[in-house]
């Protein structure tokens, strides 16, 4: 019984913690990259539209 306890757990809290953990992986990965793009293309008229 405590097995079946421990596997209802881990089912319901898997998918939670891997949309959590992607969402936060998604959010980094957004930021760094729009980073870049600013620092490699500092300077450019066209920031200044992409706002």
């Amino acid at each position: 019984m405590p097995g079946a306890v421990v596997m209802l757990v881990a089912l319901v809290l898997f998918p939670v913690v891997a949309i959590i953990g992607s969402a936060g992986i998604a959010a980094l990965l957004g930021f760094l990259l729009n980073r870049d793009a600013v620092q490699r293309h500092e300077g450019s008229e066209l920031l200044d539209v992409n706002v």
